[in-house]
């Protein structure tokens, strides 16, 4: 089942469970606010989010996010959302978290099956000089609500490790590629860790020796039968999911280093004629899927403000800075650095203060 609004997507084939709606619902209803009328903005009732089937679409999500900061004033809503999933609210993704024999499992079982509860995000992991990170990435551009997301997803994890390990798995320090917020001591005390902002990357950093410590939950028949489940519900998913849904969040996977048809088709264990074939079918080409992805990706990097046009240019795959600014201009009428100059403007021209805490719209 999908939410009305389901059709108006700026972030295509994106959908994620409403359960998660009940979580942001939590704190306009604490303070209060009318949680019916926040859900009507996009199409929704109190009633459907009992529907353990019901799927969001992003436009409706991201509608939900900024709407429950806007009534609440509350800008560490993604912190107050982290902190309530636990490990038990994830089901059983969950459950197999818990039977894991070690922290290295647990997280590379969530890097396999992120995608049955965070669409939006990423996980991997690393190792490098002694240390462990657990790695997160946007699936798609968040744009506006890319702050809380980050936080409540990442926050979640280090609760799941924390579950997990009963404690003994002690983060070292959690990192965001965002500057430091005014909630940034608020943020201190849920992490309980040390927190790192303008960073070139997003995620966990552990101790290495606590990887393969043997844990005490350990079921490995438990988690042998939860992790089957787990794929059997990744098969669906894929299954049900266009083939221009899966070329496009694979391109999305790769900027800096996009493939080509031919390595595309490969990954997708079929032949170049066979996927052009298919994305014909489905009315569209690789072509116009990696325009599409190149214009969702310039916008982007064009709005956060921290790359040079030479760095986004790079970044989409163009070694010549003409062929980006045509293609620039051809997808938003403008050449880049008049879109640059009139974002600039623009966000001078809107600042404003900070809301306060605990105000609702």
């Amino acid at each position: 089942m999908r939410a009305e609004n389901a059709g108006e997507m700026q972030t295509p084939g994106v959908t994620l469970p409403a359960r998660y709606i009940q979580y942001i619902a939590e704190p306009i209803r604490r303070m209060g606010g009318d949680v019916g009328g926040w859900l009507a903005e996009s199409g929704l009732s109190e009633k459907q989010l009992e529907d353990p089937t019901l799927s969001i679409a992003y436009p409706s999500f991201e509608r939900l996010v900024l709407g429950a900061q806007e009534r609440t004033g509350e800008a560490a809503l993604g912190l107050f959302v982290g902190e309530r999933l636990l490990v038990n609210t994830h089901g059983i993704l969950g459950y197999a978290a818990m039977s894991s024999g070690t922290i290295r499992q647990a997280i590379e079982l969530f890097a396999r099956y992120t995608r049955l509860r965070f669409s939006l995000i990423t996980i991997q992991h690393e190792e490098r000089a002694g240390e462990a990170r657990i790695l997160f990435s946007e699936e798609h551009p968040l744009g506006e609500v890319r702050r809380p997301v980050l936080e409540a997803v990442m926050l979640s994890i280090k609760n799941v490790m924390d579950a997990i390990s009963l404690g003994a798995c002690r983060v070292r320090a959690a990192s965001f590629p965002f500057e430091a917020p005014g909630y940034a001591a608020i943020a201190r005390d849920l992490f309980g860790c040390e927190l790192r902002y303008d960073q070139t990357w997003a995620g966990l950093t552990l101790p290495l020796e606590v990887l393969d410590v043997p844990l005490k939950m350990a079921d490995p028949e438990g988690f042998r039968e939860a992790a089957q489940i787990c794929q059997r519900e990744l098969e669906k998913l894929i299954s049900n999911e266009s083939m221009a849904a899966r070329v496009r969040r694979l391109l999305l996977s790769r900027q800096g280093a996009f493939p080509t048809l031919q390595v595309t088709a490969h990954l997708f264990h079929m032949t170049p004629r066979t996927l052009h074939r298919r994305l014909v079918d489905e009315g569209t080409s690789f072509r116009d899927l990696l325009e599409e992805v190149r214009h969702t990706l310039a916008v982007e990097h064009m709005k956060s403000g921290k790359f040079s046009l030479e760095e986004i240019a790079y970044t989409l795959g163009y070694s010549d800075m003409a062929n980006f600014r045509r293609a620039f201009k051809r997808w938003e009428a403008v050449p880049p650095s008049a879109f640059r100059a009139r974002g600039a403007g623009r966000a001078r021209k809107t600042a404003m203060p900070s809301k306060r805490r605990g105000k609702l719209g």
